[in-house]
């Protein structure tokens, strides 16, 4: 199984590993050199026996990317290799993956919490300038903020919710993205679509973890 799971990842070597913030390190990986990857994707890399885990793609050059990793206190296969990696070891990770990324729309708007922030700076920085974009996301601490281009509304977790109650949007619907814990997104989305009156395909959701759920660690 492990050589069957090996034929379908991309080889490459970690280059550098840096904090952006306290909690979050960027992980720099190079060596593949035809990559296709639209911003907002995540890569799964491989973190021991036959376990994958989900990062998002921070930024993407021909023959390196960069992955963000919030550090948090779990011990879970996820959780320990992003905090041991170290540059000059080598990763395996499959290609570059998933449906947030940016569409056509009249504006944009982002809500999430600290791990959705690496997928919304990638967006974000592919919109065009002349799009509206409104962005929220909620953190436990002020020195989680990533450097992210337009306005962030940043919201003390719990206050998430609340935040996008009060959060002045035109009128008519734009396309939403929606990531970060599994509940508060189908809570944002059930907003959008049921108290905003936000058609259900205008929202795009990617849980990216919820508490007590293996693999999400």
């Amino acid at each position: 199984m492990s050589k069957l799971l090996d034929h379908f990842l991309v080889r490459a070597t970690v280059a550098a590993v840096d904090h952006v913030t306290p909690r979050m390190r960027r992980i720099r990986l190079t060596g593949p050199t035809n990559l296709s990857w639209t911003p907002g994707q995540h890569v799964r890399v491989h973190v021991g026996d036959l376990r994958l885990r989900s990062y998002s793609i921070w930024a993407h050059r021909a023959g390196a990317l960069d992955l963000c990793v919030l550090d948090h206190p779990g011990d879970g296969p996820g959780a320990r290799w992003a905090r041991d990696v170290r540059p000059g070891q080598p990763v395996s990770f499959t290609r570059p993956q998933g449906r947030l990324v940016p569409r056509e729309a009249p504006y944009h708007l982002l809500v999430g919490d600290e791990t959705a922030g690496v997928a919304f700076g990638a967006i974000l920085r592919a919109l065009p300038p002349a799009v509206p974009t409104f962005t929220l996301i909620e953190v436990d601490d002020p020195s989680d903020r990533l450097d992210l281009p337009g306005e962030v509304h940043w919201v003390p977790r719990p206050g998430l919710l609340a935040g996008l109650s009060t959060l002045d949007l035109p009128a008519e619907p734009g396309v939403a993205y929606v990531a970060g814990e599994a509940r508060a997104c189908q809570a944002v989305r059930r907003h959008l679509v049921t108290d905003r009156g936000w058609p259900r395909t205008a929202v795009v959701v990617k849980p990216f973890w919820t508490p007590g759920r293996r693999g999400l660690d």
